[in-house]
């Protein structure tokens, strides 16, 4: 109600609801009707069915206008004390943000002893305590099953966090960092540069460094380009920057995918990446525990590894 941009939509809301309100007792007043007279029949509206049932003017019973009127003063009620008039608040003063951060503090009073208890153990060995991975799992599933995917596995944009290929580093603590603090990542377009001939030269070495089947003069020539532009992130060997989280071009892993069709328009168009900070949201003690679980998907125990295979 707040972001209304004049006090014309304000009463825009008001009036109607008050002439609606006024209206509806006024109409439940007409439809008591008027009392008759000892021994006055009621009228007839002249509508007859089946030879002899008629329409009769008779009023309503009381007892379903008083259900009527109830229901009128229930309203009224309501929008005294909620808000439902415009920009009126309500005399209680009630919000939706106000009662969703009312649930969360009774929540984090009754759950986060459950959350700190784990937030001084090392990283690595939280990482092998299975009654906290339980609780690790639900956050999990909670917070960031909608990019990794419920299985961690990742796709397109989002990466797989079963395996031990990581962006910025897979160390427990620089995994903590990313959950807390976000990641940002951002790959310039080269393709004004470079043109549609640049393009599919470099993306052909690229393919070369992991060792894929490539033509060798295409390649040779896009190697010289990537030596220009891309070695600044990348490496000379294209093993990537972690401090940037700039991939390793070598290893046959890809965020975006590793065709040749791929490569060119990560390189033409440049990708943004971008992995919300949960700090504010979630607090540390739940992120420490989210990153120990975080860190078991590629580093199971000895027990999860055998059952996995």
């Amino acid at each position: 109600m707040a972001d209304f941009t004049s006090g014309f939509w304000n009463w825009f809301i008001i009036i109607p609801v008050v002439i609606g309100i006024i209206g509806m007792f006024a109409l439940n007043r007409w439809m008591t009707g008027p009392k008759r007279k000892e021994g006055e029949k009621p009228k007839t509206h002249g509508h007859v069915w089946d030879e002899d049932l008629q329409e009769l003017n008779n009023p309503l019973p009381k007892w379903w206008l008083n259900m009527f009127y109830i229901t009128l003063v229930f309203g009224i009620g309501y929008l005294a004390l909620f808000p439902g008039l415009g920009t009126f608040g309500g005399i209680l003063g009630w919000t939706e943000k106000g009662q969703y951060e009312k649930e969360i503090a009774t929540a984090d009073k009754q759950f986060n002893p459950l959350y700190e208890k784990y937030l001084k153990e090392d990283l690595k060995l939280l990482s092998a305590n299975r009654e906290a991975l339980k609780t690790g799992e639900r956050l999990f599933v909670n917070y960031c099953t909608g990019c990794h995917g419920s299985d961690a596995g990742g796709g397109p944009g989002f990466p797989n966090l079963r395996d031990e290929d990581w962006l910025y580093g897979g160390d427990p603590q620089i995994i903590k960092a990313s959950i807390m603090n976000g990641r940002t990542g951002a790959m310039p377009a080269w393709g004004a540069v470079l043109g549609p001939d640049g393009t599919a030269n470099v993306a052909e070495y690229v393919l070369s460094l992991s060792g894929r089947s490539v033509n060798d003069t295409i390649a040779a020539a896009g190697k010289e380009k990537f030596m220009q532009l891309c070695v600044a992130c990348h490496g000379p060997e294209g093993k990537g920057n972690p401090a940037m989280g700039a991939p390793n071009l070598t290893d046959n892993i890809w965020l975006y995918g590793g065709s040749k069709k791929t490569i060119m328009e990560t390189i033409d168009k440049g990708r943004a990446g971008r992995m919300p900070a949960h700090a504010e949201f979630l607090g540390e003690a739940k992120v420490h525990l989210l990153a120990a679980y975080v860190y078991s998907l590629s580093h199971p125990v000895e027990g999860d590894r055998a059952e996995k295979h």
